[in-house]
């Protein structure tokens, strides 16, 4: 399963590549990161049959998690992937928005990695 993790924070690469070693090493889970809207959107242009689940931060500079996800649903309606937005900001306003704009899920920092993990097993079964 290909993942595609979108944020501007440096340490989230790191963070992810150790929390999920193992399913990586097992060959479970591959991720691919961006670090922000625009380079992840360009990379979906090549890639977007692949990606599995895309988590997206909302808040970052230029194209926001919002904004990406409103041009991914414009651009490939509601076909897959599965994308999840994460914010450190759990406020309703965020939520309601990425809701309507099409978002399956939301999550908020920091992440349990225990709950993640559980979510990302129901889409490899």
């Amino acid at each position: 399963m290909k993942v595609l993790v979108v944020d501007d924070e440096a340490d989230v690469q790191p963070l992810f590549l150790q929390r999920f070693r193992r399913e990586i090493r097992s060959g479970e889970v591959e991720f691919t990161f961006a670090q922000s809207g625009e380079e992840a959107f360009s990379y979906l242009e090549d890639h977007f049959s692949e990606i599995v689940l895309i988590l997206s931060d909302i808040n970052m500079p230029g194209m926001s998690g919002l904004e990406l996800l409103l041009q991914i649903r414009a651009k490939h309606d509601s076909a897959p992937p599965t994308i999840m937005m994460v914010t450190a900001y759990g406020d309703e306003e965020n939520y309601q928005q990425a809701m309507q704009f099409g978002a399956d899920d939301f999550l908020t920092k920091p992440l349990d990695f225990s709950a993640l993990k559980d979510k990302l097993k129901t889409f490899a079964s």
